[in-house]
Parts: structure tokens; C-alpha cells; sequence
């Protein structure tokens, strides 16, 4: 059944100006949290399956992958695949090389990982998210594989289970090109198993994920450069010395050319100059014109090795591709929501940088962080005197307590002129709707992860694919 609320994604012409892009929901329930629209039963329980398998967590090892792969037949063996690693801005890049592909007439693959609202985000094919059918059917054939395995045996990861099936997918669906985002990290990542790259790219390289990846930079940035292969050239991002110093070691080893990318300039509002285009980036804040950089570097390596993409596809692709969650902004009734996932420190500066200079002065912030973050350094960056904050539970995954972020906020500004920790999102959309705002006021800001987005796209605006 279709959600009363309703949603609108404004064409490129109608977001003229500097405003962000808005998804009204205009119509919102009286009742507080909307329902969200049943999905179509499966004819199995996968969801089930899924959450069986989430007790293994994080295991960094190609191992497993492989051996599942290997069972499956090699799915993804023989496939051209553009690798993309990185702290921040893998997911637009491969959202923009993607759509470029699918312009230029290429049945083009994505995976991308996490996913906002539903499972089915993370498999993309020219246009279309997998349909609930194929996603069943793919994770059944996976099910019935590990069925087989010992008892001794190691079984796979959650993540692994997924990417297997997403090579399953696109191997039925005769895919010319997988655009694929790595998950954690490069080097044992489950994405570097076995694939076959054409092009290899690194976003920017920043402090997160420091448990499993190393606790340096450099440390982090030699897991990245994992995913380099001999031959393939590499697409880089601007990065600090001392982590490029890493990476031109890696790509020194396995004799690789490595283009390091200026960022774009703004030339008119939300358009950009390259090469005698005037391409419209749909995608909001100066973070992105490092990142449309990388995705036309790889873009411009792939017309170098015969790939057909001609100027046109470039221009169509860049003023199609939508990417949630990142300076997002919707309005629920009169009141103005941007979303941001900002679940780094990295990426908390970049919002900071956008608040900055679009709307300084006080705000309104909702905020959940999980506890594995540098959750001081996220909260130092984003808060401001006379702030009011209110937090958030992140259901389903370890996220600090509402209590103790909010206390934690306040010690670290104390002038903040109010901070509330709410218990569930039935509160926050409570305490949302009750909100007066007028033209003239600055939105609200809904940040910390992008489990929480998610969540508040699903449970509150009744979404069930990110839109």
C-alpha cells in the first residue's frame, strides 16, 4: 500500500539557485510515527537468515570470501569491476561513475554498503535497485551453498554472505561493469576477493575505523592501498603527505600509474567547469568537488583504455545522480530537516565547513552516534554556543546512550542553550512536528550515523527505499 505521505524529488531545473534540493513530505499522520508501507512477503525468511549470521560481526580475512565464491562457481570472476576504497566519499563516487555508465548505454552493477532503509539499496543495476524477488531468490542460492559447508567449517560473515549474493546477481543479470564500493578498509575487505578490477580508486583517507585498520593514518591508508592490483591504474584523491607517501609505495611495488585529481571549482551555482563541460552536481558542499574529481578521473581512465563514454553521458549522468542522506533536506510539514550522515570526524567537518557557510548562526540538532566513534571529536566539531541538541537511541546497533551523549555534549559546550536526550524516535518525531519554523529560520540538523538516518527515513517518513 502507498505511504499518505507524499515525496517529490526535484528535478535538476527546478533546484536552481543555492538552496538544497527539499523532499517534502507534506502530509504528514496525526498520530505520530507514520506506517511504513508492507513490503511483499518473502517466500522465505531471509531476514532471519541474515540477522543469524550477524553474531560474526567484523572478521577482516579474504579466506572465507573466497572459499564461498569458489563454491558458488566464481560469480564474479571475469566481470570488469571499478574498485573504490576510502574513509569518506566512496559512496558518491561510485553513485556518480555509475549513472555515467548507465548513460553511456552499459548495463552498469553497484554495490555499496551500509544500506539506509532497506537491504536491497546495496545492489543496484542501471536504474534499479534489486527487486524483492531476485534479492530472495540470489540469498537462497547463498543459504542453500553454506548448507553443504562442515560443521568445522568457517562460516561466512553477514557482509560476505551479501557481497556473494550481489555477484550472484549481477552474474544472472549479464552485467557489462560493477561499480563497487569496498566495505571496510581494501586489503582483506570481502569486495577484493577474487574480482577482476579495471580501475582502482581512493577517496579521502581520514581517522576512522582505527580498532581494525591500524592506529595511524599510514596505517589505515597501507589497508586502503589493499585493494591496488599490478597493472591497474589508480584514481587518487588529494591526500596528506604522509599518507600518499603510502600509497606511491603500494603503486611503486606493482609498477601502477596513480593520477592524483584536483578538485573542481565552482563555476556557477551547483555547476562546475571540466574539459569545456558545465556539469550540474546535484550532490550539495565543497566535499564534492574532491569527489566528482575522483569520479571523472576514473571516468577519464576508462574512455583512455576504449571504454565509449561520450561528453553527453558524462553531463546526463552527473545531473541524475542522487545520493540520500548526504546534505539532504526534506520538510515535514513547516519544519525544515537536513540529514547528514556525518559519522566520522572527517565527515563531521565537512558538515561543519557546509553549516558554515550556508547557515551560520545557532541550530538545532538531532544526534545519534555510534559508540564506536570518536564521538568528543564529532560533538567538538559540530556544536556551537547557544546550540540546542537533542539525542538519539540508534536501534539495532551499538549507539552511546541518549543520557550520556547528551551529558558528554554538555561538558564539552556547556553553552548550550537546551539538551534533551529523547528515548525513541516516536519522541524525536513528536518533538519535531511540534516545531514552528518560518522561511527566515535555519533547518534542523539530523546527523551521527547513518544506521540513524535510516531509521528515521523508515520508521518516520515512511520511506522503505531511500528515495
Amino acid at each position: 500500500m502507498s505511504h499518505p505521505c507524499e515525496t517529490k524529488n526535484p528535478s535538476p531545473e527546478e533546484q536552481g539557485g543555492s538552496q538544497l534540493p527539499l523532499i517534502r513530505i507534506l502530509a504528514p499522520t496525526q498520530s505520530g510515527i507514520p506506517a511504513s508501507a508492507e513490503a511483499g512477503r518473502p517466500d522465505w525468511d531471509w531476514p532471519s537468515f541474515l540477522e543469524s549470521l550477524g553474531h560474526f560481526g567484523v572478521d577482516l580475512s579474504l579466506e572465507r570470501m573466497q572459499v564461498l565464491l569458489q563454491r558458488l562457481g566464481q560469480p564474479q570472476a571475469g566481470i570488469p569491476a571499478i574498485h573504490v576504497a576510502g574513509t569518506n566519499g566512496k559512496g558518491s563516487v561510485c553513485a556518480w561513475v555509475s549513472h555515467v555508465l548507465w548513460a553511456a548505454g552499459y548495463r552498469v552493477g553497484r554495490y555499496i554498503s551500509p544500506h539506509l532503509v532497506d537491504w536491497r539499496e546495496r545492489i543496484w543495476l542501471s536504474g534499479e535497485y534489486i527487486s524483492a524477488s531476485n534479492w530472495s531468490q540470489v540469498l537462497a542460492q547463498v543459504r542453500d551453498t553454506l548448507q553443504t559447508y562442515l560443521p568445522d567449517e568457517p562460516s561466512p560473515t553477514q557482509f560476505e554472505v551479501v557481497t556473494a549474493a550481489a555477484w550472484l546477481y549481477f552474474r544472472q543479470q549479464a552485467v557489462e561493469v560493477v561499480v563497487l564500493e569496498v566495505g571496510l578498509g581494501g586489503r582483506l575487505d570481502a569486495t577484493n576477493a577474487g574480482i577482476d578490477p579495471v580501475m582502482t580508486a581512493i577517496t579521502s583517507i581520514g581517522w576512522d575505523h582505527w580498532q581494525r585498520l591500524g592506529n595511524s593514518l599510514p596505517q589505515i591508508a597501507s589497508e586502503k592501498a589493499g585493494i591496488l592490483k599490478p597493472g591497474i591504474p589508480l584514481v587518487c584523491a588529494p591526500q596528506t603527505p604522509e599518507v600518499m607517501a603510502v600509497i606511491q609505495a603500494r603503486a611503486e611495488q606493482l609498477q601502477i600509474p596513480v593520477h592524483v585529481v584536483e578538485p573542481l571549482c565552482w563555476s556557477g551555482s551547483q555547476t562546475v567547469s571540466w574539459q569545456g563541460l558545465s556539469l550540474y552536481l546535484p550532490l550539495t558542499g565543497d566535499v564534492q568537488l574532491t569527489n566528482g574529481s575522483v569520479a571523472l578521473g576514473i571516468l577519464q581512465n576508462l574512455r583512455q583504455q576504449g571504454w565509449s563514454i561520450p561528453d553527453a553521458a558524462i553531463e546526463k549522468g552527473f545531473a541524475l545522480t542522487r545520493w540520500p542522506g548526504r546534505l539532504q533536506a526534506v520538510q515535514i510539514g513547516s519544519q525544515r530537516l537536513l540529514m547528514d550522515g556525518a559519522h566520522n570526524l572527517p565527515a563531521a567537518q565537512a558538515l561543519r565547513r557546509f553549516l558554515d557557510e550556508h547557515y551560520p548562526g545557532p541550530l538545532t540538532w538531532y544526534i545519534g552516534i555510534l559508540s564506536t566513534k570518536d564521538i568528543s571529536g564529532i560533538l567538538s566539531t559540530l556544536l556551537r554556543a547557544g546550540d540546542r541538541l537533542f539525542t538519539l537511541p540508534i536501534a539495532s546497533h551499538s549507539g552511546m546512550d541518549p543520557e550520556q551523549l547528551a551529558q558528554l555534549a554538555q561538558d564539552l559546550q556547556p553553552h548550550l542553550s537546551q539538551v534533551q536526550a529523547l528515548p525513541n524516535l516516536a519522541a524525536f518525531w513528536s518533538q519535531l512536528s511540534q516545531a514552528q519554523s518560518s522561511d527566515n529560520q535555519l533547518p534542523a540538523v539530523l546527523c551521527g550515523s547513518l544506521y540513524l538516518l535510516g531509521q528515521v527515513m523508515q520508521e518516520c517518513l515512511g520511506w522503505e527505499l531511500a528515495q
